[in-house]
Order: structure tokens, then C-alpha cells, then sequence
């Protein structure tokens, strides 16, 4: 068949989509979302992103796409992010990413941080190892019952040069 007979791209057709989560979507961000060109392709749940009720329902959202990312970056305590590493880590796709930001909080004087419960010994970093951990153990499991094995993309994050997610850029690699 030639290209010219192809039925031409149309975006609007996309499979593709974009889901955020918040505990509080505000009404001039929502406006804001919803009025961008894009907003066809964006989905806001909101509620806290550890919740169970959450997780179920994004765990749902996502089980009919073939390739799931899955991007980290709200409370940055330690246990705040393993929880959300727990709970969405399994519907990442092999090959995929699970990306972990602000995990150069471990890196940085906890003056940088006054009023926040996040430091260099309560941020994302320790959960990524934590969570690592636990994906060796085989304690961490996808949503077929398969064992997850996730791997820092330290390549990737050599490509960038500047990151505010140092061992955070998680690949899920095939068990």
C-alpha cells in the first residue's frame, strides 16, 4: 500500500494517556489542564496517591494499556514513596519505566529543606533501595503474580548530566 493511500495520523485517536494524581487538584489547575490542547489525552484522579481505594483505581485504569510509566513526585518521605513504589511498581510494563523524583534530597543539606519531614536519611533514594530490595526478595509482585525485577538506568541518567533524580530512573527488567 503506498503512503499516499494511508489514512493520514489523526492524535486525536490516540491510545495513548496521561493520568495524574493528586490530593488536591486545585480549580485554576484543573482549568488549566482541561483547557490545553492536549486535555483529551489527560485524566486527574484526585486523592492521596497511598490510598488503597487509589491504587485499585489506578491499578484498573491502567490494566488495557500495553506499555504503562509510571512517574513518582509528590511527598518525598521514605515511606510515603515505598508506598507508592508498593503500589504502583506492579503495573509498570517490562521495559518500562518507573520514574522516582527528588531523590537528590539525600544528597543535599537538610537546610535546604526547613519545615518539610523529608532529609538526607527520610527522602525517595532510601525508598528506591528499600524498594529494590524487596523487588530481589521477590516480595514484590506484578498484577499476574509474576515477581518483579526492576534495575537503576544508570545509563539514561548519565545522558542526562543533570538530574534531580539520581538512581531514580527505574527500568522494569524481565524476571
Amino acid at each position: 500500500e503506498s503512503i499516499a493511500a494511508q489514512k493520514p495520523y489523526d492524535p486525536k485517536q490516540s491510545k495513548r494517556r496521561v493520568l495524574g494524581i493528586d490530593i488536591d487538584i486545585r480549580a485554576h489547575n484543573r482549568q488549566q489542564i482541561e483547557s490545553h490542547p492536549f486535555a483529551y489525552l489527560i485524566d486527574m484522579f484526585e486523592g492521596s496517591s497511598i490510598d488503597p481505594a487509589m491504587i485499585e483505581r489506578t491499578r484498573d485504569y491502567a490494566a488495557g494499556f500495553k506499555t504503562v510509566l509510571v512517574s513518582l513526585d509528590s511527598n518525598h518521605t521514605a515511606d510515603h514513596v515505598l508506598a507508592e513504589l508498593k503500589g504502583y511498581g506492579p503495573i509498570v510494563t517490562e521495559g518500562s519505566y518507573c520514574l522516582v523524583f527528588d531523590t537528590v534530597v539525600e544528597d543535599l543539606p537538610d537546610d535546604l529543606f526547613p519545615n518539610r519531614p523529608w532529609s538526607q536519611s527520610n527522602n525517595p533514594k532510601g525508598a528506591v533501595r528499600d524498594f529494590l530490595g524487596l523487588c530481589a526478595a521477590g516480595d514484590i509482585t506484578d498484577l499476574q503474580g509474576a515477581e518483579c525485577a526492576f534495575e537503576i538506568d544508570h545509563e539514561l541518567e548519565a545522558k542526562l548530566m543533570v538530574s534531580s533524580a539520581p538512581s531514580g530512573y527505574l527500568r522494569r527488567s524481565p524476571r
